[in-house]
């Protein structure tokens, strides 16, 4: 499998996301949040928008969610929070990244990852494990992220005790504030078959939320960092 070519074309995708403002419905908009949904080219469902942390809730089926937050900090101390490493910081805060593995390193950039995630919703969600091609790129406005897809590697077959899930086109964008240099706008993508035989109301409900958790919680990562 060329794992370059696809890790290339992630990224290219998650770009095209970013830079179409087309087709968006607005869910929820309030003073610092814009909740907006569109249909899913990936996947059946419906391509889905938040910005900032808070959601509103929409009736869809395997959405494709964007977050839109500006996090005090800087690109870099945002970036060591976000950046998938084994044994980084995401680990620590993220409460759905229970454990993180490098299968195969393809080139300095691009790596073949295993993503374990802890039981959600009471319990009514079972750990899931997902198998992913991730290019770290950065880019001339000095933005950085992290791009990722489902793959498959010989490997790592589907696990006893894990549902093997599926990310279609992923990942989180960091990009500085112009003349707020202690400010970062960090962009998350989040479009995630979780595979197994689950309620429609169960992943309407978990995926808002989880994004709403995931802001908060990266924001008071990023206040603990030290200066470096």
């Amino acid at each position: 499998m060329d794992f370059e070519h696809k890790a290339k074309a992630v990224a290219d995708c998650l770009m095209s996301y970013r830079k179409d403002e087309s087709g968006w419905k607005v869910c929820k908009k309030s003073n610092d949040v814009i909740v907006s949904w569109r249909p899913s080219s990936e996947f059946p469902g419906n391509l889905s928008y938040l910005k900032e942390s808070v959601w509103s809730h929409c009736s869809f089926q395997r959405s494709y969610y964007k977050g839109d937050g500006i996090v005090n900090g800087t690109p870099e101390k945002v970036w060591e929070c976000l950046k998938p490493v084994p044994n980084g910081l995401r680990v620590k805060w993220d409460n759905n990244v229970k454990r993180f593995e490098v299968l195969e390193q393809i080139t300095e950039d691009i790596s073949i990852c295993r993503t374990v995630t802890p039981s959600a919703a009471m319990g009514i969600i079972a750990p899931r494990d997902f198998v992913d091609v991730i290019l770290i790129k950065q880019y001339e406005d000095g933005s950085i992220s992290s791009n990722a897809t489902n793959t498959i590697h010989p490997s790592c077959a589907p696990q006893s005790g894990y549902v093997r899930g599926f990310n279609h086109p992923c990942g989180c964008i960091c990009v500085p504030v112009s003349g707020e240099p202690n400010k970062t706008q960090v962009l998350t993508f989040f479009q995630t078959d979780l595979g197994g035989y689950l309620p429609r109301s169960v992943v309407d409900s978990f995926f808002p939320s989880s994004m709403a958790e995931f802001y908060s919680n990266l924001a008071k990562s990023v206040k603990s960092l030290k200066d470096f």
